[in-house]
């Protein structure tokens, strides 16, 4: 497998140093992606490289994920208009555990394989070197002329930057750069790779390796991905899509996907699944034939969700989209957890009941007029001889009583009128 062709037909390759593909093609090569542990998950703007690092380890290569437990501390300008906020040690360490098991997830680590992935932290060898060694033995190969040559900073310093820029961020790309030239000593990593953003820093690596070791390496860059509709990859109304299942469940992580544009569709098949080009080709085609039946965002959405959450979590979100469709049983709800029953009925007016009410149980006019879900017992009753009354998705009478049998999640109960008109009680 060419791996540079690979990321190429997928849209996905943006800058790339001379002679590094040729090198690539003639060398089984040790390449690494950097990854800021700002939280304790990576969200879905990482799966890009992510995917960049599975591409390489497919195609015969031996991928290092890099965790910047110390980078975190500066904190990288690039692509940014303000300096963020700094984390404390404590908050650090587990934000970099957090992504260390995230990464496993997705890279072979078995060290019994021939092309192995490792992962490392930079905290483990930037932690002992003092300022004074740092400027002795870094500073002095890259001039300031050089580093203020680079995108990211010009733009911070513009004329029309309000803020400007710290030394701290200035230093960035001499710590991204030292990490290049370390794994370059220590592993013969010959490859860095990143977004487009990076491309600054990545090179700084590749000419402190050139002029402290008087070595060759080489550099690539992925495209940053938008949408179609100028809005930020990544974001929803509720804030970032994360890959960690407790922030962000697999239903709306598997609902980010679904709701995709046609345009974006077409280009996130090639980027974020590993179907082949004809299986891409024959997929937008069926998908431009009918397009109101989603094939491309359903087959994505697949991809991608077993992929970060496994097939099981897959299966349980394809149940709970269907729930609001009709097409689902009392067995589905009550197979859903808290967390996604809340995501599927996210704004749906609710009412908190004592345990107690339910281990006595609940008369269905009362379950609905004295929660204020329906205005009256008699507007209750008149829906029940309507058959237009359910509970947990199944038509009931007006004798049906709501006990503790009917719980979902061990605290809900779906309460609904017409096909539309959705209600929910909370045990309590």
């Amino acid at each position: 497998m060419n791996f540079v062709e690979e990321l190429k037909w997928r849209g996905m390759l943006h800058d790339i140093m001379p002679e590094t593909e040729e090198y690539l093609l003639k060398n089984k090569t040790t390449g690494y992606i950097g990854f800021d542990p700002t939280a304790d998950s990576l969200h879905i703007g990482s799966l890009v490289p992510i995917i960049i690092l599975m591409h390489f380890q497919k195609a015969g290569h031996n991928p290092i994920a890099l965790v910047g437990g110390a980078t975190g501390m500066v904190g990288d300008p690039s692509g940014k208009s303000d300096e963020r906020n700094l984390l404390d040690e404590e908050t650090l360490n587990k934000n970099v555990a957090g992504v260390k098991a995230q990464l496993a997830r997705f890279l072979d680590f078995d060290n019994t394989s021939e092309n192995a992935a490792e992962l490392v932290n930079n905290y483990d060898w930037m932690k002992d070197i003092s300022l004074i060694d740092f400027v002795r033995d870094v500073g002095k190969h890259i001039t300031v002329n050089y580093m203020m040559a680079k995108d990211s900073v010009k733009k911070r310093l513009g004329s029309d930057s309000q803020t400007g820029m710290s030394f701290t961020e200035f230093t960035y790309q001499l710590f991204q750069g030292y990490d290049f030239y370390h794994l370059y000593k220590e592993k013969n990593c010959m490859l860095q790779m990143g977004g487009s953003d990076q491309w600054g820093n990545i090179t700084t690596g590749t000419e402190l390796v050139r002029r402290k070791a008087q070595g060759k390496a080489y550099a690539l860059t992925c495209k940053l991905i938008t949408k179609a509709d100028g809005s930020k990859f990544g974001k929803t109304a509720g804030g970032n899509v994360w890959l960690d299942a407790n922030r962000t469940s697999p239903y709306k992580f598997y609902q980010y996907w679904l709701n995709s544009s046609d345009e974006d569709a077409e280009k996130y098949i090639k980027i974020f699944t590993f179907l082949d080009k004809e299986t891409i080709e024959a997929l937008i085609k069926e998908h431009k034939e009918a397009p109101h039946m989603r094939i491309l965002q359903k087959k994505i959405g697949e991809e991608v969700t077993v992929m970060t959450h496994g097939r099981d979590a897959y299966e349980n979100a394809i149940k709970a989209s269907n729930i609001l469709f009709g097409k689902s049983t009392a067995n589905d709800l009550k197979s859903l957890d808290e967390q996604t029953f809340l995501d599927v009925f996210d704004g749906v007016p609710q009412a908190e009941i004592s345990k107690s009410v339910l281990e006595s149980g609940l008369d269905i006019v009362a379950a609905f007029a004295e929660n204020g879900f329906l205005k009256s017992n008699g507007e209750v009753r008149r829906a029940l001889k309507e058959n237009s009354i359910s509970v947990n998705k199944e038509k009931v009478k007006d004798d049906f009583i709501v006990t503790l049998s009917d719980l979902i999640a061990n605290k809900f109960v779906l309460l609904q009128r017409g096909k539309k008109s959705y209600f929910f009680l909370k045990v309590i």
